[in-house]
């Protein structure tokens, strides 16, 4: 490999085998470096035919755990890992917030809003059940669950810490629904040409049913720029509505700790009120009251996707391949079957 991220890798190894002579702050640091640089080679990776139809959050994670199953944890990095996989995914749903135009979804998307909640409730409900029937995982169920109603790695990544999930889970979640919504999103589009709808039908039934943001993009941009604009609406409304899910979450969490006697505290996440901010100010500052070139305006998703890419290294470095074939297949069922039903139906609500 001649990836910048691949020579990162091998001077982080180097400086491991004098490891001795490092700091904790110098250890720390490579710790930093070596998400970057695994990230860096996710990206590289997702432009591979191929992997660019998962795209560069998996492909990291799937480095990372490649890196954890032949090498094992570079354990005198762990702090430097832990903070990237911790804070950098706390300040990349900071980012993400960005992404979301309040003032299209509240003035154009009220419609489209209703139904985004019932598509949201309908896709943790029903996954939770099924996880139930099928005596899955719990916590990775549920954050399947919420990844398929709302909006994919961005809902798992949001919602991990306030239901304590490990970062196995995690980096499991984000995994399979980055390959489930691009598998979706590719039928879809196969699909299309065959349907008896309207370029703003089939917009809107991707908007409400697929994935991830990138999904979404994925499938309606070949039903023109009418179909996408109004996928794309019907998408933010759901991603709007994270924020209250996270809350609501929050209330769930501490009536479920406190009817188990548990004395476990709930960590406010005060993220989620940076992504409000930083929705409000990408809404109606950036761009308008304050001016910004557009290099800015188009550098700002991908420096998002990257910090958010090197905080999954951090969680794709906990998974272990045996781990994942006794937790994730009934969970992953579950999902399937949840994303099938729900794609159904959307159809018709659309």
């Amino acid at each position: 490999m001649g990836s910048p991220g691949a020579k990162t890798l091998t001077v982080i190894a180097k400086a491991l085998k004098q490891q001795k002579k490092l700091t904790p702050v110098g250890l720390w640091l490579g710790g930093v470096m070596f998400t970057v640089a695994v990230a860096a080679i996710g990206f590289a990776l997702s432009k591979v035919p191929g992997f660019d139809r998962i795209g560069p959050l998996a492909c990291a994670i799937m480095a990372a755990t490649a890196y954890r199953q032949l090498f094992g944890y570079p354990e005198a990095l762990r702090s430097g890992i832990q903070f990237s996989a911790k804070r950098f995914l706390r300040f990349a749903i900071m980012l993400y917030g960005l992404k979301l135009n309040i003032d299209v979804v509240l003035h154009h998307g009220l419609g489209l809003l209703f139904r985004d909640i019932g598509v949201i409730s309908f896709g943790i409900l029903v996954t939770i059940w099924l996880g139930k029937v099928l005596k899955a995982e719990a916590s990775l169920t549920m954050l399947l669950g919420v990844g398929t109603g709302v909006c994919g790695a961005a809902a798992i990544a949001a919602v991990s810490p306030i239901l304590k999930a490990n970062d196995e889970d995690t980096a499991i979640g984000v995994g399979i629904i980055a390959l489930v919504g691009t598998i979706f999103s590719i039928i879809y589009t196969i699909l299309r040409p065959f349907l008896p709808i309207s370029a703003i039908h089939y917009g809107i039934w991707s908007g409400i049913s697929l994935h991830e943001i990138a999904h979404v993009a994925l499938a309606g941009a070949p039903a023109g720029q009418d179909a996408l604009a109004i996928a794309l609406l019907a998408k933010l409304g759901r991603v709007l509505l994270l924020v209250p899910l996270c809350f609501i979450l929050m209330v769930w969490v501490k009536r479920k700790n406190t009817a188990n006697t548990s004395c476990t505290r709930i960590e406010f996440p005060w993220f989620l009120i940076g992504f409000i901010l930083m929705s409000l100010f990408g809404s109606y500052c950036l761009g308008r009251s304050l001016p910004a070139p557009q290099w800015l305006m188009n550098g700002i998703p991908n420096l998002t996707t990257f910090i958010l890419t090197s905080a999954m290294v951090g969680l794709g470095l906990n998974v272990s391949l045996n781990d994942l074939r006794t937790k994730a297949l009934r969970p992953l069922i579950a999902m399937l079957i949840t994303s099938c039903v729900l794609s159904i139906i959307s159809f018709y609500i659309a």
